[in-house]
């Protein structure tokens, strides 16, 4: 349960960047923000379901509004599954009276552009920001035309300033795919250390794979331009890694598919920036942790992923 407890911690570090602007939103008088322990099971939450965290013996349910993500635990690895909540659902019989004011004014919030489907292309650069790797490590160079992600933004949280400026959060899965260039993949040897692995027979294709839950912190500038808007946003994205694994295909058609951890790095931070106009953005993200754990990279080396990619957001 150590990867559930570490998603409770990123929620509750996300919850002190905004919880001064949720209590002018919501009215200094309510509480926003719980925190419990019963029988082992941890509870974080925010407002009137904003955001909310449980932490079961084999599960972990996050909330964020109407969406939502739960991830079980099992021997055969983690199984996620989207969730939706009712827009007029309550967990306290106190915010009933205030339900009716609460939908008047959804129609008057900043709408940030967070929520969306990603599709983009990602690499990584040495510790000297190069796309050349070192002559050592050259089975870790990409084919980058192949080497793509894809991110589900489904959960967002927005907190506006003006009319036109706010801060938003929310959730986000995202698939990063590094297929190698060359007849190869990747392994963890002596120490964890990532090192060649060598098919011996020819390769079709041959990849890592990874996918991380995401949990962004933005501001948003929206720009208006004949009734419509130009939007800039930026700000930190921290994310957890929910689960990898290599695989090689063979040109006889056979797979090979390995899970494991390949010595990366569970947690990651970095900043994304984002520019669009209404629902289509260009986006780009560039993590400061390095792809695998320090000393673990490819003959030591650290590796510093990066996405840039489109992004079509589902708000109004």
């Amino acid at each position: 349960m150590k990867k559930f407890q570490l998603i409770i911690i990123m929620t509750a570090i996300i919850l002190q960047g905004f919880g001064q602007e949720s209590s002018v939103e919501n009215g200094a008088g309510k509480k926003q923000e719980v925190a419990v322990n019963e029988n082992g099971n941890t509870r974080i939450a925010v407002g009137r379901n904003l955001l909310s965290v449980e932490e079961g013996d084999s599960s972990v349910n996050i909330r964020v509004g109407n969406r939502g993500l739960k991830i079980l635990e099992s021997m055969e690895g983690n199984k996620v599954n989207f969730e939706k909540y009712s827009e007029n659902e309550v967990s306290d019989p106190e915010d009933l009276e205030d339900n009716d004011d609460q939908n008047k004014s959804k129609k008057n919030k900043f709408k940030g552009h967070w929520s969306a489907a990603e599709f983009g292309f990602n690499n990584y650069l040495t510790s000297d920001k190069s796309l050349v790797l070192p002559a050592d490590i050259e089975y870790m160079n990409l084919r980058s035309s192949k080497s793509v992600n894809f991110n589900i933004n489904f959960a967002q949280l927005c907190l506006g300033i003006t009319n036109h400026i706010g801060l938003v959060t929310g959730l986000g899965l995202n698939w990063n795919n590094y297929k190698f260039e060359g007849n190869n993949n990747i392994q963890a040897g002596t120490n964890g250390i990532i090192e060649i692995l060598d098919p011996e027979a020819v390769l079709e294709k041959s990849k890592l794979a990874t996918l991380y839950l995401n949990l962004p912190l933005l501001l948003e500038f929206q720009l208006p331009v004949n009734n419509s808007h130009i939007n800039i946003a930026g700000g930190p994205i921290g994310a957890i890694k929910i689960g990898s694994h290599t695989k090689m295909k063979f040109q006889d058609g056979q797979k090979v598919k390995e899970n494991g951890d390949f010595s990366l790095n569970m947690l990651r931070y970095g900043a994304t920036a984002r520019v669009g106009y209404e629902n289509f953005q260009l986006y780009g993200t560039y993590y400061v942790t390095p792809l695998f754990l320090t000393g673990k990279g490819p003959a030591g080396n650290n590796l510093y992923p990066f996405e840039i990619g489109i992004s079509f957001t589902f708000n109004d």
